[in-house]
């Protein structure tokens, strides 16, 4: 699995955004008890990957919410370790990491959007019609789209592109069979760099979508009762 093996130490940011993204974004809501565990799997191997690859907080922050852990977590790993390897190997231009009991997929904004556009180039439908292929073999996961950019020009309008690439992605996922009531999007504009904006290669790095995919409530369900956990 393609991995970054670049390290930053956001241990405290990581915990913090995952009790921000559970009380006002998370994907599904989490109990008390199961936030304040997400806060120590902050800590722990699977998030630290996640942000050794560079995830912005949102990115991390929904798949430290999604946390269940326990055997429960453990069974829901493995199937989103099989879905990352088919992703990988199926998904021309995406970047993937699994962290446990989630994925990111991320791609460079130039492999599917020409500069400040939000309409998917021709090979991006492609990819994303793939990736729909994947996604609709284990139905019970949620999506999160994410747009990002780079600092150049107004927040305004890279707020408004963010937006409008992140839409897009979703619009052409639900047209490609993805049931719309899985995939919430939020543009992010330039709030959640990865590399300096002060170089044009950072710049062009930042400017990017991620896809993270979790367990929904009912998978979740189905792994605490298989794992003999209710």
């Amino acid at each position: 699995m393609k991995t970054n093996k670049r390290l930053a130490i956001y241990g405290l940011t990581v915990a913090t955004s995952a009790m921000m993204f559970a009380s006002c974004a998370t994907i599904q809501n989490t109990s008390s008890t199961t936030k304040g565990a997400v806060v120590g799997t902050a800590a722990g191997g699977a998030i630290g990957a996640l942000i050794g690859g560079k995830a912005g907080n949102t990115a991390v922050g929904a798949i430290a919410g999604a946390v269940i852990g326990g055997a429960a977590g453990t069974l829901i790993g493995k199937k989103m370790d099989k879905q990352a390897r088919e992703i990988e190997n199926t998904v021309a231009g995406a970047e993937v990491e699994q962290a446990g009991e989630g994925i990111l997929v991320k791609f460079d904004s130039g492999i599917l959007f020409d500069f400040n556009s939000t309409e998917l180039k021709g090979t991006a439908k492609e990819n994303i019609a793939k990736l729909v292929e994947t996604l609709n073999k284990e139905p019970d996961t949620e999506i999160l789209v994410l747009g990002h950019t780079d600092d150049v020009g107004t927040l305004a309008a890279n707020q408004k592109v963010s937006e409008g690439r992140a839409a897009s992605v979703k619009a052409y996922a639900v047209s490609q069979g993805l049931a719309g009531g899985r995939i919430k999007t939020e543009g992010k504009n330039y709030s959640e760099p990865i590399e300096s904006n002060e170089t044009d290669a950072g710049r062009a790095k930042n400017r990017r979508v991620e896809i993270v995919i979790v367990a929904s409530e009912k998978m979740q369900e189905e792994a605490r009762a298989e794992a003999g956990e209710q």
